[in-house]
């Protein structure tokens, strides 16, 4: 598919794509090299084949070396994950602004908060013609509800505030509710706002299998954070086993030591040991991992478009999540899924037994899930819908 535009566009409306962003310099700036791999790389690869010139400016992280082996010019930054310490983050935007005056980006694309903000103001600062900014989840800053966070939340918006409302930003949302904080707090004018569905999916690569035989089966894939609900998943996984013994919990996902919400080292063993879950840490083959499940589940507090989700879905895999922004756009209750009220065990416990004691229901919520995706969130709508806004913020940038 990323060898062939004209697969990818309508012929006219690729010859169009082709004109406008053929030569221009496109910027990447993420946190760090294995989400580009995970989520943007699909993009930078058409990118690329359209004749544009791409680069990505990200933290040392291992990912790395498989950007450089995959033909990119990496630009190495200053960039600490997680939390907020002022001198690093100084540190970054003047990082930033160095990196855009050197380089010199006809366009800058940038993925999280930390480069929206930081990223936007180098932009303005040294006069980016093309800015698309990317919310890909609100995180911790805007899910917490602790003194200090709302403090620093509302610090924090004036540098936001000042990033994004640049004539030459175009920000991009997943979800509804996302595009209606953020015009409510005033940080983005409403013209300047794209929702596109996510990263999107192959559906070639997550492809429908039938069920496994076995012990029924539940996947938890993402990572161990409080806020994606790992221990309502927990507490649930212990409610189901007393009824349903041989059920089995998996955890697919890494430990991301660098957040304020994660997980201890010793909380996940302990999980372990009591046989309430097994934990198969980081995973390269999720298309394997789902298929060895009945149910998906992702109990999250809030998210902007959860891809392990969209992937569920295109595997034919029935969810079971919660009714919170983003989740609710890809599980439609009763449809293809389950939704239950956030930080609730015994509602998700209860919905979890649901689906495992009904294949029936699971096999039409499956068939459902994958003509959602078919429908509205495939790896070629998205890279079509953001190949588009490229091409109309250069035009007129």
């Amino acid at each position: 598919m990323m060898r062939n535009l004209n697969a990818l566009l309508d012929g006219s409306m690729a010859g169009d794509v082709r004109v406008a962003l053929r030569g221009r310099k496109l910027l990447f700036v993420v946190n760090h090299a294995e989400f580009f791999l995970s989520h943007r790389l699909a993009l930078a690869l058409a990118a690329r084949e359209v004749g544009m010139e791409v680069s990505i400016a990200t933290s040392v992280t291992p990912g790395v070396a498989k950007l450089k082996e995959l033909g990119f010019a990496v630009h190495e930054l200053p960039l600490a994950p997680g939390g907020m310490n002022p001198v690093q983050d100084l540190r970054l935007l003047f990082a930033l602004i160095a990196l855009y005056r050197r380089a010199r980006p006809e366009l800058v694309h940038q993925v999280t908060i930390k480069p929206v903000m930081y990223g936007g103001i180098a932009a303005r600062l040294t006069g980016v013609r093309a800015v698309v900014s990317a919310m890909s989840g609100l995180g911790y800053l805007y899910i917490a509800e602790a003194w200090w966070v709302r403090v620093l939340r509302f610090v924090l918006g004036f540098p936001l505030r000042w990033a994004l409302r640049n004539p030459r930003v175009k920000l991009i949302l997943q979800n509804p509710d996302d595009v209606a904080l953020f015009l409510k707090r005033g940080l983005v004018r409403s013209g300047q706002i794209e929702e596109v569905p996510g990263s999107g999916v192959d559906e070639s690569v997550y492809a429908v299998t039938p069920e496994p035989t076995g012990d029924p089966t539940v996947v938890f894939p993402a990572r161990l954070l409080w806020d994606k609900g790992i221990g309502e998943f927990v507490e649930a996984a212990r409610r189901v086993k007393k009824r349903l013994p041989r059920a089995r919990f998996l955890v697919a996902g890494a430990a991301d030591r660098n957040n304020p919400r994660a997980v201890s080292d010793e909380t996940v063993t302990e999980w372990v040991k009591s046989g309430a879950i097994e934990w198969l840490g980081q995973r390269d083959d999720m298309p394997a991992v789902l298929a060895a499940a009945h149910v998906v589940c992702l109990p999250s507090y809030r998210e902007g478009l959860p891809k392990a989700l969209i992937e569920a879905a295109s595997c034919g895999r029935a969810i079971v999540s919660t009714d919170v922004p983003g989740c609710r756009e890809i599980v439609r209750h009763g449809v293809n899924g389950l939704l239950v009220p956030p930080r609730n065990a015994e509602a998700l416990a209860r919905a979890l037994e649901k689906l495992l004691v009904s294949p029936e229901l699971r096999e039409t919520m499956a068939s459902a899930g994958r003509s959602l995706v078919l429908e509205k969130f495939t790896l070629r709508s998205v890279i079509e819908q953001t190949l588009l806004i490229y091409t109309k913020l250069l035009k007129t940038s």
